[in-house]
């Protein structure tokens, strides 16, 4: 299985995924439409079912007991009653009659078409309660007596009885007609409307799926590109077809790509000048540098003999023709970060002498309390790692002041070294600063001994390591605290030739703190 049918089966089954809402959407859309036809249709033939039903039951009930029942005599016999009761169930579209009528007063007599099926026991007593009402006869109501009718449940059955009762004296009708065909009718309509709705969710996840894949397939193409734009890939382009939204999308993702590619090549190319020109620049200083150095160097041993009216110029050459060597030994050294030439030359060290010759070759041992065990070996660059350590020791005695506390520690499988001053610490507005190139804390000192690069240079050594470096303010607010955290084996491969040619500085203070 290819990577994008498995990306695209993911994100088809992401909650998130807009596949999958699509999905859902259409199917509540086709479910809500379904089930609110299918709920009406029911309805609808459920109330046409029933009255049909209803009303071809009661207008024949009606008829029989005017034409049957009425004509039996004043005061019939149960025979009579049962011989109309079965005429009338037989004429009729399959209902049970019970005919109810007084030989004598309080002695009814009852004839039933079958008694099985239909007694007095199984009309509901408000519906005889009605039936026997005698109603007031007035402009708008010419009867004493009418047909009232009421659907009920015998068994689980559902049945439809009714009653009425002969004006003018005569036997009271009751008709039970049972519903139990209509009810299979309606199940079996339920169950087909039922199907027809899943039927139509069905459908409609299919369609969803279909405009989902016809929608979603360009979007996807163009989320692949993007994240191809965002790896770098700047040559990415998408096939562009039709006119629609995504074709008008698919085009302005092309120009701006391209748009991107040539600006990301414009400004490779004036990086790459600029740091050839830093370079060239650089390499071209060294030389007259050297010259200027030695001459510097043989001012300095003269400096006593010379009239007290030139020393302090001639201090001030000196001082800063070291300042300018230092600041171009710098540069060579940041160019090389930046055309990634800088290597590793590892090897296994005793971080404990490592530092203590750093601190000694710097004449730092009055200034610097060291708190480190003999014995802790780590595989490192030592010669990165001694501009690490002067840098961080020479700007905390520069910014910080004495004593500087440096302590050495091994955590898991890291190397942590920690440089605490007792200094003012470092400005909050400064804090993210302090590992930019050419910062200066404070713009009133635009001049000053250090170059800004310093810090910069030591965090690109740490980075190479794998490492990395952190600057904070102590809590107690006695000074700031530089944290240093190096792999135990980095695990960078071997240098390239030439890449020491250059010597790194000694160190370089920063004005950052």
């Amino acid at each position: 299985m290819s990577t994008a049918v498995r990306r695209g089966l993911r994100a088809g089954l992401r909650w998130t995924s807009l596949r999958l809402r699509l999905v859902i959407v259409f199917g509540l859309v086709a479910l809500t439409a379904a089930v609110s036809a299918s709920g009406i249709a029911y309805w609808l033939n459920r109330e046409a079912v029933l009255t049909r039903t209803q009303d071809a039951a009661l207008g024949d009930f009606r008829q029989e007991m005017q034409t049957r029942a009425a004509s039996l005599p004043l005061r019939p016999s149960k025979e009579d009653l049962q011989t109309a009761a079965v005429q009338m169930a037989s004429s009729s579209p399959g209902y049970s009659v019970l005919l109810i009528d007084e030989r004598d007063p309080g002695k009814p007599i009852v004839g039933n078409s079958d008694l099985d099926t239909f007694t007095r026991d199984n009309v509901p007593l408000s519906l005889q309660e009605q039936v026997d009402r005698k109603q007031p006869v007035k402009a708008g109501n010419k009867y004493e007596y009418h047909l009232f009718w009421q659907r009920t449940s015998i068994r689980g059955t559902p049945y439809l009885v009714a009653g009425t009762k002969i004006i003018g004296g005569g036997p009271t009708g009751y008709m039970l007609k049972s519903l139990d065909q209509e009810r299979q009718d309606l199940s079996s309509l339920a169950w087909s409307l039922g199907i027809a709705t899943a039927l139509a969710l069905v459908g409609s996840a299919l369609l969803a799926q279909a405009a989902a894949t016809t929608v979603l397939r360009p979007v996807q193409r163009l989320g692949d590109a993007a994240r191809k734009l965002g790896e770098g890939k700047l040559d990415t382009r998408l096939v562009v077809s039709g006119t629609d939204e995504l074709a008008d999308l698919s085009r302005t993702f092309n120009r701006t790509a391209s748009s991107l590619e040539k600006k990301v090549a414009d400004m490779s190319a004036r990086e790459e000048a600029s740091r050839r020109f830093v370079a060239d620049m650089s390499h071209e200083l060294r030389t007259p540098l050297t010259a200027l150095t030695a001459v510097t160097e043989v001012l300095e041993d003269e400096v006593d003999s010379l009239d007290p009216m030139i020393a302090p110029a001639v201090n001030l050459v000196v001082s800063e023709t070291r300042r300018l060597n230092d600041l171009v030994e710098n540069l060579m050294e940041v160019t090389r970060f930046d055309a990634g030439t800088a290597r590793l030359v590892l090897d296994d060290v005793d971080v404990a002498d490592q530092v203590t010759a750093c601190i000694d070759a710097r004449a730092w041992l009055d200034a610097v309390e060291l708190d480190a065990e003999r014995g802790m070996m780590v595989r490192l660059d030592p010669r990165r790692l001694d501009v690490i350590l002067a840098n961080l020791i020479g700007n905390a005695l520069k910014h910080g002041g004495s004593p500087v506390r440096v302590s050495v520690r091994i955590e898991g499988e890291e190397l942590v070294i920690e440089v605490r001053d007792h200094g003012p610490g470092i400005p909050e507005d400064v804090l993210p600063h302090v590992f930019d190139r050419f910062y200066k804390a404070s713009a009133s000192r635009p001049r000053s001994d250090g170059s800004g690069l310093g810090l910069s240079i030591a965090m690109e050594n740490a980075h190479i390591h794998n490492g990395d470096i952190t600057a904070r303010n102590s809590p107690d607010g006695d000074g700031a605290i530089f944290v240093l955290r190096l792999p135990r084996d980095p695990g960078a491969p071997s240098r390239t030739a030439g890449d020491h040619d250059a010597p790194i500085p000694d160190h370089q203070e920063d004005d950052a703190t």
